[in-house]
């Protein structure tokens, strides 16, 4: 296996002495980082710790984890459906694109994810699965190949691996307490006892991370406010960078054991976009990064944004709002997607900047050790290279309606054609949608009025699939038939004047909350 360089930079093959503070069991055991687990490493930790069952999972049309359960009879049985998968029925997974009269195709583990299921009364080992079809060939319906299409055509065409991470906020909800109340919106990173479900936010990270999510922190997140005796409070969990297959693996896998703990401990949780007219909405922020030979190509040699990051974002700028159709899939999408709620409505960049739809947050990039300064004792080392590894930037427009996998892999294209087109077109494109104020400010209308903006429903966002689809459907990545698929969704919606009908109808907007309440 080649070395490579994943969350931080830290190099995996040097990691064996750090495999102790792993969280998922079955890499302490095994002594293996998941992308190294074989077949026989599967059946060894299986026979030698009493597992009783295996769960296939995968996501359907809908974006929800599906689980096929599996009794372990015997050896050869383990075996075989380790080597073999199972079939199952493709037309009740993804009525688009499989028909009844031919609709079985494979399941086949993928043994990189596997984690015990931290809900299962019996020992159970969760994998997992690709679609295959009868002929031995991958589903290209399936939404984690057409992201694994998008990261081999930008591997082949740049040379660079993609890399991603996402911010997964969510509301959870429970009866209201008379002691310590929140401040309405003003529950950014607040503590306990005005934060008052902390404890199941830690229980949730700890799980994900015993699934195999790479987590950076966990923290509570701007939107508090209470309604008819409930209290709604927004967290959010970050990850680390990794390959961008993995970072879609582990945000679905997250949203998984979230609604599991809690239906467990009788919360009510949700992830869609928009709950609330004028309380905060919950966004899916992915933060994206280019390696090449384990190196973070986001900064050049004098600490500053690269040529590679630069010409990146300019893909991003170029295709925008048609990244709305894979991340902004539901109509009250669009009701976060408005001016003044830290969610962006224009199409541009900036540096630490949160009105702009592309962020470039702090990266360490001053050079002092900073640590050292605070901690006296501990001997300073400026400059250091491992800081460099951290710069990322983060698209601000998607939410939890989205398709994870299809997510990616819009970003992955948008990145890829970025670089692909001549150098001079990608840094002007950067250069003129750069903003370093508010854009949302009265002073900067004359600004704001220069910039494209993002659609404003479903509608719009299927328009503007429609025009750039030729960006997305470039080598292979997104098959024709996925495209119509997504804008006939979309347009099914019909919710040109929703917003309009909405604000005249308060009925009608708590009727679209509880109808989109368990998306994604």
């Amino acid at each position: 296996m080649n070395p490579r360089k994943g969350a931080e930079g830290l190099n995996y093959n040097n990691m064996n002495k750090h495999l102790d503070l792993n969280p998922n069991t079955i890499v302490r055991y095994l002594e293996k980082m998941p992308e190294e687990f074989t077949r026989e490493d599967i059946i060894k930790f299986i026979s030698e710790n009493d597992v009783q069952m295996i769960n296939f999972m995968y996501p359907g049309e809908d974006g929800r984890l599906k689980t096929l359960n599996f009794v372990i009879n015997n050896y050869e049985y383990l075996e075989t459906i380790l080597t073999e998968g199972e079939r199952v029925d493709g037309s009740s997974l993804y009525p688009s694109f499989v028909e009844a009269g031919n609709s079985d195709l494979y399941v086949i583990p993928r043994y990189r994810t596997a984690f015990m299921d931290p809900f299962a009364e019996l020992p159970t080992l969760c994998m997992l699965c690709s679609f295959y079809t009868k002929d031995g060939e991958p589903f290209e319906g399936a939404p984690y190949e057409t992201l694994t299409r998008a990261a081999k055509a930008f591997r082949e065409k740049t040379g660079m691996e993609f890399e991603a991470m996402g911010e997964l906020e969510y509301y959870v909800i429970d009866d209201e307490e008379d002691l310590f109340p929140a401040t309405d919106q003003r529950g950014y990173h607040e503590s306990a006892p005005f934060a008052k479900l902390g404890d199941f936010r830690q229980k949730c990270m700890a799980y994900v991370a015993q699934a195999g999510g790479q987590i950076k922190y966990g923290h509570s997140e701007v939107g508090n406010f209470t309604r008819e005796g409930r209290v709604y409070e927004q967290n959010e969990i970050e990850f680390l960078p990794c390959p961008v297959y993995t970072a879609a693996d582990q945000l679905l896998v997250a949203k998984w054991v979230i609604r599991n703990l809690a239906y467990e401990y009788g919360l009510d949780v949700t992830f869609a976009p928009k709950i609330i007219v004028g309380e905060a909405g919950s966004g899916l922020h992915i933060h994206m990064r280019m390696t090449k030979d384990g190196k973070n190509m986001m900064l050049d040699a004098d600490r500053k944004l690269s040529e590679v990051a630069r010409r990146s974002i300019a893909g991003m700028m170029l295709l925008a709002p048609a990244i709305t159709a894979f991340g902004n899939k539901n109509p009250t999408s669009y009701f976060r997607l408005v001016p003044h709620q830290e969610a962006p409505t224009n199409v541009c960049w900036g540096d630490s900047n949160r009105s702009a739809l592309v962020r470039v947050p702090l990266g360490w990039t001053s050079g002092k050790d900073m640590s050292a300064i605070v901690n006296p004792l501990e001997e300073r080392h400026d400059n250091a290279p491992h800081t460099l590894e951290k710069q990322t930037f983060e698209m601000r427009s998607p939410d939890c309606s989205a398709d994870i996998y299809q997510l990616m892999a819009g970003l992955c294209v948008a990145a890829r054609v970025g670089l692909e087109m001549p150098a001079e077109e990608a840094l002007r494109i950067t250069a003129e949608k750069y903003v370093d104020v508010n854009i949302h400010a009265a002073e900067n209308a004359d600004r704001l009025a220069q910039l494209d903006t993002l659609p404003t429903c479903c509608a719009e966002s299927a328009d503007r699939l429609e025009q750039m689809r030729s960006y997305f459907e470039a080598e292979g990545v997104f098959t024709k038939r996925i495209i119509d698929g997504i804008i006939s969704s979309l347009r099914s919606f019909d919710d040109r004047d929703l917003h309009k009908q909405a604000d005249a109808n308060p009925k009608l907007m708590q009727e679209l909350v509880d109808r989109y309440f368990y998306c994604g």
